[in-house]
């Protein structure tokens, strides 16, 4: 509720109607002389007025829009409940607020009452946070680590007689560009100073980012030289050693060379860079600043994550891959060693990684790391992006005013879901062991394996894909000439055939005029078409003859033509895969796409028109592949329509790239075997997982226990000395004993579940 406080405080020679046309806070002036000492006199009376004015309102329940004589006040009940609509929908914005205010009146919508309004807010919001300020200092809590360490008991509240465990937490991190912020000199402003800071432990400074700025450039010189024109350094391998295939930078715009990473200048801040704990709880977040996914951002974090959560941490990042070789090369290097810090992707990126990175990076296959999926960043982003319509034209405070509640918000209600989170995973975990154990059991029987196996199958993997070699491009070359070769030839006979059909046309019976003319212009056209295939053709091998060196053109019956036959049927062979692989990939994402629930009905109609045609595409793409693959010696089997929908992983692919006939006959490459892998792999990380919930239930449950001591002790002792935060205090903790009973009783829900094995 919007009141003018001239008519609030009974006076009633105010024109009413006129109130919603009163200028904006800061243009009421209080004007005097400062002539003969008048302002030494009045300043100590404007002083006390304005004091009395702002007191008056608070008593009465009300923020003023403005610190000196403020013309219109905000019922502290109407900012409170913008705070929980906001909290919950965070499109609402203080426009949207500020209109409905005005209809419910029956007043007309001025820009400034949302500047009036949004000034009440800021007061209101920095009230709340200097009383949960002295709440935090009275409980202790006033310590940098404390708001980081406490966001998740059951990621951080150790116990002194807590097993091992091989990852003492488990945390992602990742990059989003959809909180940008536009700059003031995109309009050709200046932009206004706003000295007020609203970062808190969570936030890695600026400068303390730039720390790293430099890190990717001295590892490049110091690893390469200074002669090096190479820039990308988020390799996890080495390019000259490793099949392109196998490259996984060259699949992600964010694992790219820095130069690319370019922002427009018209952003002031390009977006976030946040970590998280696996249980969607926010732990740190810097700017991107100007800049796309530089490789300082990541390092800040794993720095600060480093310093305040200690050793073992296991951290997911969509390209931990390749950030791995960018840490170890980093000042973080040695400390990161030191400190047993593990990097991984996340599974849902792991669809997108080749074959050999998911053996060595997806969670899948490290131990320790439980059903644990790496992806709780995106859980994340998919809330936060909500935020971008409010905060894109925002100022720098005020961005990072509505970044910083509305991760808060996030964080309590992530603590408000972690026995629901614990119930539910406790209970997959469960169900996939049970029927885990069933399957593998019958598997085994049927294929005559054991445990033991499996192990064998993923090593005996690592090591054949670790040992492809790209070829050497003297005979990428030579391939590639016996592949014109071939088109030489397959276009000679069309020219011949062209020339064959221009020659039985004009010995043909007479036909009419009309009829033989077109017959003339499709013969001339054949003809110049097949003409200038063969003399690009022949173009083009003469070109390769001079890069080999060829003297005497090869024919099938030449040696080497004999000996880079079949690489040239491989290379095309690829090609037809990779042109699957692409089409199948697009496939997956645009009925992942279509599925969202922010996708649009024009958007969903044009997915679904979209998906018609790339299946078309996909059944023509796949006859072309089962055409390249029965050249090859010995063949490789066709693949089917049926196939296509268990590609699920892109790392599949991978192993078809392969030629080597006997790679087909080894036990780890049969889809049977491969398959068994897998389930034995998910059976041991559901075991990991009740570990590690039955250690996160005692954990959760100590944490609830001393703080529960600890604030009732506290509010005892503030009756005493300080009544009005002891009442302050008793309200939040209302809320939070609350949410704790909810706690208390889902877990003692569990001791009755069926394979409950904890204590």
């Amino acid at each position: 509720m919007v009141e003018r406080m001239d008519i609030d405080m009974g006076h009633t020679d105010v024109d009413v109607a006129a109130a919603s046309h009163f200028p904006p806070p800061g243009d009421e002036a209080f004007d005097m002389s400062h002539e003969g000492g008048e302002y030494e006199v009045f300043s100590e009376f404007a002083a006390s007025l304005a004091r009395s004015s702002v007191y008056t309102l608070i008593r009465h329940g009300y923020l003023g829009s403005a610190p000196l004589h403020p013309t219109v006040a905000i019922s502290i009940r109407t900012l409170s409940l913008y705070w929980q609509a906001h909290r919950t929908c965070p499109r609402f914005s203080i426009e949207a607020q500020c209109k409905t205010l005005c209809h419910m009146h029956n007043v007309p919508y001025k820009q400034y009452l949302a500047t009036q309004f949004r000034g009440a807010y800021d007061i209101y919001l920095e009230i709340c946070r200097r009383v949960q300020t002295q709440i935090d200092a009275e409980l202790g809590y006033n310590v940098p680590s404390h708001q980081v360490l406490s966001a998740c008991p059951p990621c951080f509240h150790k116990l002194p007689d807590e097993p091992e465990q091989t990852f003492s937490c488990l945390v992602s991190m990742d990059g989003n560009n959809s909180l940008r912020r536009v700059g003031a000199s995109v309009h050709n402003l200046v932009a206004r100073t706003d000295s007020r800071l609203i970062l808190s432990d969570r936030w890695v400074h600026p400068h303390e980012v730039d720390r790293f700025k430099d890190e990717v450039k001295a590892s490049n010189k110091g690893a390469r030289g200074k002669e090096s024109q190479r820039d990308d350094d988020w390799e996890d391998i080495d390019a000259e050693e490793q099949v392109s295939s196998m490259n996984c930078v060259n699949r992600w715009r964010n694992a790219g060379p820095e130069e690319r990473k370019k922002m427009f200048s018209m952003f002031d801040e390009s977006g976030i860079f946040i970590a998280s704990c696996r249980h969607r709880s926010v732990l740190f977040v810097c700017d991107m600043i100007k800049s796309g996914e530089l490789a300082k951002y990541p390092l800040a974090l794993t720095n600060r994550m480093i310093e305040m959560l200690g050793d073992k941490i296991g951290c997911a990042y969509d390209i931990g891959c390749a950030f791995s070789t960018t840490l170890k090369n980093s000042s973080l290097g040695e400390s990161a060693e030191e400190h047993k810090f593990r990097l991984m992707c996340g599974s849902f990126h792991g669809h997108a990684h080749n074959r050999a990175c998911q053996l060595k990076w997806l969670p899948l296959y490290i131990e320790g790391t439980g059903n644990t999926e790496g992806e709780g960043c995106e859980h994340i982003f998919s809330s936060s992006n909500e935020l971008a319509r409010g905060t894109r034209h925002a100022t720098k405070f005020h961005r990072h005013q509505a970044i910083e509640e509305h991760f808060n918000f996030w964080n309590d209600d992530k603590y408000a879901a972690l026995s629901l989170y614990i119930s539910t995973h406790y209970k997959q975990a469960i169900n996939s062991i049970q029927a885990l154990s069933k399957e593998l059991s019958i598997i085994q029987e049927g294929l005559g394996v054991g445990t033991a196996n499996f192990h064998q199958y993923l090593n005996d993997e690592r090591e054949y894909l670790h040992q492809l070699k790209e070829p050497p491009p003297e005979t990428a070359l030579k391939s590639q000439y016996i592949h014109t070769l071939n088109e030489l030839s397959s276009y000679r006979k069309e020219w011949e055939a062209a020339r064959i059909a221009a020659n039985q046309l004009y010995v043909s019976p007479a036909l009419p005029n009309s009829t033989f003319y077109d017959n003339i212009k499709a013969v001339r056209c054949r003809l110049d078409s097949a003409f200038a295939k063969l003399q690009n053709a022949e173009t083009q091998a003469c070109t390769l003859e001079l890069s080999l060196h060829i003297e005497a053109r090869w024919t099938e019956s030449h040696p080497e033509y004999q000996q880079y036959h079949q690489e040239s049927v491989l290379t095309s062979y690829r090609t037809a895969l990779d042109e699957l692989e692409r089409l199948v990939v697009m496939r997956l994402f645009e009925l992942t796409k279509m599925s969202n629930s922010g996708t649009g009905y024009k958007l969903r109609r044009h997915i679904s028109k979209a998906l018609q045609r790339r299946s078309e595409a996909i059944r023509n793409a796949l006859s072309w592949y089962n055409t390249q693959a029965a050249w090859l010696v010995p063949p490789r089997p066709a693949i089917h329509w049926s196939d296509i929908a268990s590609y699920s992983f892109l790392g599949e692919f991978d192993l078809l790239r392969q030629s080597r006939g006997d790679v087909q006959q080894q036990p780890w490459a049969q889809p049977a075997h491969r398959e068994a892998t897998v389930k034995y792999f998910k059976l041991c990380h559901a075991k990991e997982e009740i570990d590690r919930l039955n250690l996160e239930i005692r954990r959760l449950a100590a944490s609830m226990q001393e703080e529960q001591d600890k604030v009732e002790l506290c509010i005892k002792n503030l009756l005493t000395t300080n009544r009005p935060l002891a009442a302050e205090m008793q309200r939040w903790w209302m809320k939070r004993l609350a949410v704790n009973k909810v706690h208390k009783m889902r877990l003692a829900a569990l001791k009755f579940l069926d394979g409950y094995m904890g204590i």
